[in-house]
């Protein structure tokens, strides 16, 4: 009887082989891989009774799907916020898979591997110049990240009201105060019982801004007449990379009664340029924290880290406890992160994060981010001088927020896109920003180069010459 799976057993070095070359291959030619597809592609739902063994099934992946796949980790994939991973990354990756532990213990329960993501984690608190009195994880994404840490807030919010809500449920509208926020917030809000559309806008400054008005804000804390709520500050917007005035609620948060979380997903990445660090100015005050590794660290999905003051420690193991499961024992006598965020079974998310930081430390990421910083301002210095294009806001950093110049040309922004995105050569992003189409082009990736930026402006301007 033929059996699949003990034959790539005895084949297991030949496979390695075959997957590192065809890897290699790939990293190799990503600067020419294309960035878009539009190849057809047939699915099937019938699974054969026999299995084909992984040589086989590589084959057909190869076949069918490998050709799809598009260059959204190269040098000029610039929509989403999507970064690529570094080598040590990926060394970090494929061990991960290797190793394929369950972290969430670190200690009395067999795999000590949380014990590296604790290290990692006070690494990543050094390369942003937080203080060490932040307890963090690592989750899948910036989605999760927010979810992890409004969750928190939602406890603290509900023991503020004599509520224990992780127990009894969410009861009654909670209060929660926003100016610009992402979408992963919103739904975190959704997700949480508190509602995607029960919160408080506040305005935000004048002047081509998204950053939060700091008078409207304190204007709408008077007007809860010391009741606490949730307050959801940006650092860094995604449409223009726009930060609130932390050090304005720092000092708020000393008059009025707030949980106080910063969605920082790439902006927090600033903390590594000394010329951009003071945009984050104040945000070690917050409570909560979200950063998200798989962009601007350059490590593979799925990546993200939340941060919450390890004063809160109680409120987050009552969030997020076992409390049914005696088998994993005391949750406040044995730090475990199955009580602290949403998995209980994980995999060893850190270790690429700690290969990348270990392998290029603080100089590398401090240029790392610079480079990209350049590269926007490269990108949004061409549309300001541009007769087909204009700026919809400032370069604040690494995002270029832009549309096609004439009030005119807005009906053919979509047409624009598509066919920029259709040469394969850049892809961006569409968006809407004052009310105006316009365009995303956001760089984090570390292989971006100057000639990168140079072929993207002469495909942008012959794509605008064929409208």
């Amino acid at each position: 009887m033929n059996d699949p799976i003990q034959q790539d057993l005895l084949q297991f070095p030949e496979l390695l082989e075959k997957v590192k070359e065809q890897g290699l291959a790939y990293l190799s030619q990503i600067a020419d891989r294309p960035t878009h597809s539009s190849l057809p592609l047939s699915l099937t739902d019938h699974l054969p009774e026999e299995g084909v063994g992984a040589l086989a099934a590589l084959a057909q992946f190869n076949l069918r799907f490998e050709p799809t796949i598009v260059a959204t980790t190269g040098p000029r994939y610039w929509g989403f916020v999507t970064g690529g991973s570094t080598p040590a990354a990926v060394v970090g990756d494929w061990l991960t898979s290797i190793y394929d532990q369950n972290s969430f213990a670190t200690q009395g329960q067999g795999d000590l591997s949380a014990r590296l993501e604790l290290e990692t984690i006070q690494l990543l608190l050094d390369l942003f110049g937080l203080p060490k009195d932040f307890l963090g994880g690592f989750v899948t994404g910036a989605t999760m990240s927010n979810f992890t840490c409004l969750a928190v807030g939602r406890q603290w919010l509900g023991k503020q009201l004599g509520k224990d809500f992780a127990k009894e449920g969410v009861t009654g509208q909670l209060p929660v105060l926003t100016a610009t926020p992402h979408s992963s917030a919103i739904k975190s809000l959704s997700l949480l019982g508190m509602g995607s559309s029960r919160y408080t806008r506040v305005n935000v400054m004048p002047g081509n801004r998204e950053a939060i008005d700091i008078t409207d804000l304190e204007q709408k804390l008077a007007a809860l007449n010391g009741q606490p709520c949730l307050v959801l500050s940006s650092g860094g917007t995604v449409n223009t990379v726009d930060f609130d005035d932390f050090r304005a609620i720092a000092q708020l948060k000393q008059r009025y009664d707030f949980w106080w979380h910063i969605d920082a997903a790439f902006g927090g990445f600033a903390a590594c340029s000394p010329a951009h660090k003071h945009l984050l100015a104040g945000w070690e005050e917050a409570d909560s924290i979200t950063v998200d590794c798989h962009k601007w660290l350059n490590v593979p999905y799925e990546s993200a880290v939340f941060f919450v003051k390890e004063k809160h420690r109680l409120l987050q193991v009552e969030t997020f406890q076992n409390s049914n499961a005696p088998y994993l024992g005391d949750p406040l006598d044995n730090f475990s992160y199955m009580n602290f965020l949403p998995e209980n079974s994980r995999r060893l998310k850190a270790l690429p994060a700690w290969f990348t930081l270990v392998a290029y430390g603080k100089a590398g990421y401090r240029k790392m981010v610079e480079d990209c910083i350049q590269h926007a301002r490269q990108l949004g210095a061409f549309v300001a001088e541009s007769p087909y294009f204009e700026l919809l806001a400032p370069v604040r950093l690494n995002t270029v927020c832009f549309t096609l110049a004439g009030e005119a040309n807005q009906e053919k922004l979509t047409a624009f896109v598509s066919r920029l995105n259709d040469t394969g050569k850049v892809f961006m992003t569409p968006t809407v920003y004052n009310g105006k189409k316009g365009i995303r082009a956001a760089l984090v990736n570390w292989r971006t180069r100057t000639t990168d930026i140079t072929l993207a402006t002469e495909l942008m301007t012959a794509t605008a010459e064929q409208l």
